[in-house]
């Protein structure tokens, strides 16, 4: 699996100023919008450009485009709401498709509870949206549900990670590529990440418990 972790420093700025304890509900889905955003930019890093031929405003010329605009933007269901306007506002006219999945809070394993995708999932390119990579359990449960949908290429998108999740996605989607901004210490004995940024959903939609 191929892990790429930004060292951009408006990245290590974005997602430690989300770690803020009391960084409002508004600041927290400003802060997810802007840092998805940056990490788009460097999950298409490697799109292939191919020549056009253009009416400009010399006259006619050949310029450089995208080869593809087949783009599917999927968020795991409720945190990854979040991130969607940030991957829209850097991605070019992308699809959209929706994966709800639920952790049971005493075995840890991811249940799904809904899949909306788009057609003709075998000639796009995905990213999946989660801001919180812990077990990896959610995340190996979305690819599996990509992947049974026809995609090949396939790309997570998190804000942080903890190194547990990494391996056990390597284990399982070896041919992933995942792109975040902070590798964490470890998981808490309930599964939560340390240091973290707290329940990711929850703060996101301020919810009070």
């Amino acid at each position: 699996m191929s892990i790429y972790v930004s060292k951009h420093p408006l990245v290590i700025n974005k997602v430690n100023t989300l770690r803020r304890i009391k960084l409002s509900t508004e600041g927290f889905q400003q802060i997810s919008k802007e840092l998805t955003s940056l990490l788009m930019y460097e999950a298409t890093r490697d799109l292939l450009l191919k020549k056009r031929r253009i009416k400009y405003w010399l006259g006619y010329g050949s310029f450089h485009f995208l080869a593809s605009k087949k783009f599917v933007i999927i968020p795991i269901l409720r945190a990854g709401i979040g991130m969607v306007a940030g991957a829209f506002q850097i991605t070019p006219g992308p699809k959209a498709g929706f994966i709800g999945i639920r952790r049971d809070h005493q075995t840890l394993k991811a249940i799904r509870y809904y899949v909306n995708l788009p057609n003709k999932m075998n000639e796009r390119i995905a990213f999946i949206l989660d801001p919180m990579l812990a077990t990896g359990n959610t995340l190996v449960e979305a690819v599996n549900i990509v992947k049974e949908a026809g995609c090949k290429d396939i790309r997570a998108i998190c804000f942080v990670a903890a190194p547990e999740g990494l391996k056990q996605l390597t284990k399982k989607h070896p041919d992933l590529k995942i792109y975040v901004a902070a590798i964490d210490e470890k998981l808490n004995k309930i599964g939560y990440i340390v240091p973290g940024l707290g329940d990711a959903g929850d703060r996101m939609f301020g919810v009070i418990k």
